[in-house]
């Protein structure tokens, strides 16, 4: 929700699936503020945001509030109506302050995420905002984080998903946790939405992962842009991008 008036006007306000376990969601407060604290720490723009658990009739709910970016100052709708150089250039922008955020957070003993989305990310005077602190990626280990994603996901669709076949679940996060995987998700996204630059959006790939990330981050995104190279000599024609919410707080 977005309300245009009262004391909410300008913020985005989410609303998570309810339950009984306050324990779970009690954890989950605090590591998202953790989160918060980490992500700013290591140089990244988040907008003023604040979760609560709120009570309903019983039920408690995670609720989170965040200042609003104009729809207009949103990544994907800037990337749609910029030139192809315009375009590369806010990747750019976008892209090294993911990569930095990954340099800066790699002494810390925790497992740390990044879900580089590119609906994730909006604009504004000073640079690129991330917009997604839920669930946090920050102190859950693999089966727990996967765990998270089929208790607060809201498509019926995943929560059945992670019943049948949770290993599924698990591994849908890998990208997240590793600098490569962040890098190649915002590629992806970008390829995805401006298929027709292609072959620009790839070079400027190329040249990053070459002058801009560390031998094994480079490694392995170069490993993927050869993927996407082969499906576009083979006329795949589409790009595909880790699936969740087109929206903040996914």
């Amino acid at each position: 929700m977005r309300p245009l008036t009262g004391p909410l006007a300008d913020h985005v306000v989410t609303i998570y699936r309810g339950g009984r376990d306050p324990d779970v969601q009690e954890l989950l407060a605090r590591r998202r503020d953790a989160y918060v604290d980490c992500l700013r720490l290591a140089g990244v723009l988040v907008p003023d945001t604040h979760l609560r658990l709120m009570d309903d009739a019983g039920v408690q709910r995670p609720v989170i509030v965040q200042r609003a970016v104009p729809d207009e100052m949103m990544l994907v709708p800037l990337l749609r109506k910029a030139g192809p150089e315009a375009a590369i250039g806010l990747l750019d922008r976008v892209a090294t302050d993911v990569a930095e955020f990954w340099r800066r957070v790699a002494q810390r003993p925790e497992r740390i995420g990044f879900h580089a989305q590119i609906e994730r990310f909006g604009m504004d005077e000073a640079g690129p905002l991330f917009l997604d602190t839920f669930p946090p990626l920050i102190s859950y280990n693999r089966e727990e984080m996967g765990n998270l994603i089929q208790r607060f996901a809201d498509n019926g669709l995943v929560r059945g998903l992670g019943k049948v076949l949770p290993g599924r679940l698990r591994d849908m996060q890998d990208r997240w946790y590793t600098p490569a995987g962040s890098i190649s998700t915002l590629i992806d996204g970008a390829l995805r939405l401006r298929p027709h630059d292609g072959e620009e959006i790839l070079e400027w790939a190329e040249g990053f992962a070459a002058t801009r990330l560390e031998g094994p981050w480079r490694n392995a995104v170069q490993a993927q842009l050869a993927r996407h190279a082969r499906a576009a000599r083979v006329g795949a024609g589409r790009w595909t991008a880790l699936g969740g919410r087109d929206r903040p707080h996914a």
